[in-house]
C-alpha cells in the first residue's frame, strides 16, 4: 500500500537542483545518512590497538648486540689481519649496516674507550627496548637515541653508539587488528539512530545546489523521489500479505464458516482493514514516536463487539505483523500491537457497558508501557526522556483507541447494518417509539414480551450465547401485533373475539401477518438486521394448527397446508431459537394454569420436544446439552411467575360464586402433539361466552 504526494521529482544524487524543493509536510524520521556519518565518526575516533611490548624482542636484540660486540672485539684483537680485512669483516655483519667511519672508529679506539662504547651500546639499547616501540614509531625512536647516550662520551664514541643502537633497535609492540575491529564495531553500535525533523515548507534542496545523499534521503522519505519500481523489493511484502490473508481465510472458514458467506461481515472486515492499513502507512514508516500512537486496538475492539473476539484476535495478530513489517522494527512493534489489542479485547469482553471501554483503554496503556520497558531495559537503554515520551505515547494510544472504539461502535450499525452492544442498550430503552407503541396499543403483548425477554436472556447467559441480543430481540419479536392488537387474545380485554366472524383461513392469515407487519415496522424504524431476524424467525415455519384443523373440519374447499404455515425462515442462530422456545413455553404455561412445578416442567419439556422433532431447531446450532440447560432456566423462571397463590376469604367467596356459574377454574392441558396454538386456544375457550358452530370463542394468538 503506497501513499504519497502526487508530484514527484526526477533527481538523482550529484544532480544540480533547478529550483527550490520544499517539504510538503512536517516529518520526523530516522536518517540513515546522518546515523552512518555519526557511526563513522565514532569509529574513526577509536585509535588502533597494539599489544603490550614483547619482552622476548628486547632479549633477542640485546643478545644480538652482545654477539656483535664480541665479534668486533675479536676482530680488534686479531694481530694477523690487516686494517682493510678487519673493516671488511665488520661490514659483512648480518642485519647491521654500519658506515665506514663508524667501523674505523670501532677498530681504532683504545681498549678503555672501546669498553666504554660497548657498555654504552648495551645500556642505551636496553633502555630503548624497555619502552613501547610501535612499527610506525620506529623512526621517531631512532631520532631520540642521541639523547639517551651519556654526555661523558667523546663525539666519535657517541656517534658509534648511536649508529650501532640504531641498527639493532626493533619494534616490540605490534598492531592487533582483531581487537581494533571489535572496538570500532562497538563504537558504531553505541551510536543511537539520528532523528531528523523537517518542518513543513522547509527547503530541502536550494536551486543551484548539488543534490547529496542527505537531500536524496529526505526526498525519498517524503515520497518526492521519482524512482523506478523494483518489483523484487515488493515481492516480500506481497508474499507476506498473501500468506497472512490465506491464514485468516482458512481460520475463518474452519471456525466461522458463516462469516465467509455474509457480505456484511466481509464488507466490514475489508473496510476496517483498509482504513487501518492506510493509517499504518501514514503513521508508521519513517517516524519515531508516531508508530506508538497507532490505535490498532480500536480495530480489535470494533471486531470484538461487532463479530467475535476470536476473529478480532486473529485480525489483530495479522495486522500487527504487517505494521511491524512496515516499521522495520519487526519484533517490538508487533508485540506492542498484539499484546495491547489482546488485553484490551479481554477486558472489553462484549462491550455491554460504557465503562468497560475506559477500563479496556487503561489496560491497553499499561500493557503498551510494559512492552516498551520490556524491550528497552534489558538492552541497557536508560534514555529516561525517551522512555517518558514513549510512555506518554502509550497513554495517548489508550485514549485514542477508546474514543475510536466508542465512536465506531455507533457508526457500524448505520454503515454496515451491524448491531453492537451499545446499540442494543439503546434499543432496550422503554422509551423507544416501537416499544411505546406496543405498550399503548397491545399491552398484553408488551408484558408477554418482557417475560419472554427475561427467559431468553437467562437461558442465553447459561449456554454462553449473546444474552443482550436475545433480550433485546425478544422485546421486538411481536411488534407486528401492535397494528392489529385485538386479533390476539392477550390484548382482548373486553372478552369480544373478532375471529368468530371470520373463516379459519382469514383468521390464520391475520395471525400469520403479524410477522410481516413486524418486519415492516422494524424497517420503518431502522432496526438492525439482527433484530429483524427475531421477528421473522421466532415462529419459524410452524403450522397454525388450530385454524388448519378448523378449516379441514368444515371441508368446504380443499385446504392447503401452506396457507396456514408461517413463512419462516427457521431460527438461524442460538439467540433466535431461544426466543422461539421462550415464546412458546411462556404462552403454553400461561394457558395451562399449572398448579405444580412438575406440570410446568412437563409443559416446557413437551414444547422443546415438539420444536426439536418438527425440525424447527435444525439450523440453530443448539445442542441437546443447550436444550437441557434452556429447559432448566425456563422452568425456574416460570415457577416464580406462575406459582400457586393462597386465596384470601373474599377471593374464595368470589371463586365459589364463579364456580356456581358453571365456568371452569382451570382448563386441561393440551393434547400431546399440539403446538402452541392449540395450547393457547384452551385458554381462549375458558373466557368465551358465545360459540360459532364448532369453533371456540377465542382462537389462538399464533
Amino acid at each position: 500500500l503506497e501513499i504519497g504526494p502526487g508530484e514527484q521529482i526526477a533527481l538523482k544524487e550529484g544532480d544540480v537542483s533547478p529550483y527550490d524543493i520544499r517539504a510538503p509536510r512536517e516529518i520526523t524520521y530516522i536518517s540513515e545518512v546522518l546515523t552512518e556519518e555519526a557511526r563513522n565518526r565514532a569509529e574513526a575516533a577509536v585509535e588502533a590497538i597494539y599489544d603490550p611490548p614483547e619482552i622476548a624482542v628486547a632479549r633477542r636484540q640485546l643478545s644480538k648486540a652482545q654477539a656483535i660486540l664480541d665479534f668486533i672485539d675479536a676482530v680488534r684483537q686479531d694481530p694477523y689481519a690487516s686494517e682493510e680485512e678487519k673493516a671488511s669483516w665488520l661490514e659483512a655483519i648480518a642485519e647491521v649496516s654500519l658506515p665506514r667511519k663508524v667501523i674505523t672508529t670501532f677498530l681504532t679506539l683504545e681498549e678503555s674507550r672501546w669498553q666504554r662504547v660497548a657498555e654504552e651500546v648495551k645500556a642505551v639499547l636496553d633502555r630503548a627496548m624497555r619502552t613501547e616501540i610501535r612499527e610506525n614509531q620506529l623512526a621517531e625512536v631512532k631520532r631520540r637515541i642521541p639523547a639517551m647516550v651519556s654526555w661523558q662520551l667523546e663525539e666519535d664514541e657517541a656517534a658509534a653508539v648511536v649508529a650501532l643502537v640504531g641498527e639493532l633497535i626493533r619494534p616490540n609492540a605490534f598492531y592487533n587488528a582483531k581487537k581494533t575491529e571489535e572496538a570500532r564495531r562497538a563504537a558504531r553500535e553505541k551510536v543511537k539512530p539520528v532523528n531528523r525533523t523537517i518542518e513543513k515548507g522547509e527547503i530541502i534542496v536550494r536551486a543551484g545546489d548539488v543534490v547529496g545523499p542527505l537531500e536524496m534521503e529526505a526526498l525519498e522519505v517524503l515520497g518526492l523521489k521519482k524512482s523506478k519500481r523494483d518489483w523484487r523489493k515488493l515481492a516480500g511484502p506481497i508474499l507476506l500479505a498473501l500468506t497472512l490473508n490465506v491464514a485468516m481465510g482458512l481460520y475463518c472458514s474452519l471456525a466461522f464458516p458463516k462469516l465467509l458467506t455474509s457480505l456484511r461481515f466481509l464488507y466490514l472486515l475489508f473496510a476496517l482493514s483498509t482504513v487501518f492499513l492506510i493509517a499504518a502507512k501514514l503513521m508508521i514508516p519513517g517516524h519515531v514516536v508516531l508508530p506508538y500512537l497507532y490505535p490498532l486496538a480500536a480495530l480489535t475492539a470494533l471486531l470484538t463487539t461487532a463479530i467475535d473476539i476470536s476473529v478480532a484476535m486473529v485480525v489483530t495478530v495479522l495486522m500487527s505483523i504487517l505494521a511491524g513489517y512496515m516499521a522495520g522494527n519487526f519484533l517490538e512493534l508487533t508485540v506492542y500491537y498484539t499484546m495491547g489489542g489482546v488485553f484490551a479485547a479481554l477486558v472489553l469482553k462484549r462491550g455491554e457497558k460504557i465503562n468497560s471501554y475506559f477500563w479496556a483503554g487503561l489496560a491497553l496503556a499499561c500493557v503498551n508501557f510494559g512492552v516498551i520497558l520490556a524491550f528497552r531495559l534489558p538492552q541497557g537503554n536508560y534514555d529516561i526522556p525517551g522512555i517518558i515520551t514513549l510512555a506518554g505515547a502509550a497513554l495517548i494510544n489508550g485514549v485514542i483507541s477508546t474514543i475510536l472504539a466508542l465512536g465506531g461502535s455507533f457508526l457500524l450499525g448505520s454503515l454496515f447494518g451491524f448491531v453492537t452492544p451499545l446499540h442494543l442498550i439503546e434499543l432496550s430503552r422503554p422509551t423507544h417509539p416501537l416499544l411505546q407503541q406496543l405498550l399503548l396499543k397491545a399491552p398484553g403483548t408488551y408484558h408477554h414480551s418482557i417475560l419472554v425477554s427475561n427467559m431468553a436472556e437467562q437461558a442465553a447467559e447459561r449456554i454462553g450465547a449473546n444474552a443482550l441480543l436475545a433480550r433485546v430481540g425478544a422485546y421486538y419479536h411481536d411488534i407486528g401485533k401492535s397494528l392489529r392488537p385485538y386479533f390476539f387474545v392477550e390484548n382482548q380485554m373486553d372478552g369480544v373475539n373478532v375471529h368468530q366472524r371470520l373463516d379459519p383461513k382469514t383468521s390464520a392469515q391475520i395471525i400469520i401477518s403479524h410477522v410481516k407487519d413486524g418486519l415492516e415496522l422494524a424497517r420503518k424504524y431502522h432496526l438492525p438486521p439482527q433484530i429483524q431476524d427475531f421477528i421473522t424467525q421466532h415462529q419459524g415455519t410452524e403450522l397454525v394448527r388450530y385454524f388448519y384443523e378448523e378449516a379441514s373440519k368444515e371441508g368446504k374447499t380443499q385446504v392447503e397446508e401452506e396457507d396456514f404455515r408461517y413463512p419462516g425462515p427457521r431460527p438461524q442462530t442460538k439467540e433466535t431459537a431461544i426466543v422461539m422456545l421462550a415464546d412458546a413455553a411462556e404462552a403454553a404455561v400461561r394457558a395451562a394454569h399449572p398448579s405444580t412445578p412438575e406440570e410446568i416442567d412437563e409443559i416446557v419439556r413437551k414444547i422443546i420436544k415438539e420444536k426439536l422433532e418438527s425440525g424447527e431447531l435444525d439450523e440453530s446450532n443448539l445442542t441437546l446439552k443447550d436444550l437441557s440447560e434452556i429447559r432448566k432456566t425456563f422452568v425456574a423462571i416460570l415457577q416464580g411467575v406462575f406459582h400457586p397463590r393462597v386465596a384470601y376469604p373474599e377471593q374464595k367467596e368470589k371463586a365459589n360464586a364463579t364456580s356456581k356459574g358453571g365456568t371452569p377454574a382451570k382448563e386441561a392441558l393440551p393434547e400431546a402433539g399440539s403446538t402452541r396454538e392449540a395450547s393457547t386456544s384452551s385458554r381462549f375457550r375458558i373466557r368465551g361466552r358465545r360459540k360459532r358452530k364448532s369453533r371456540p370463542d377465542h382462537p389462538p394468538d399464533r
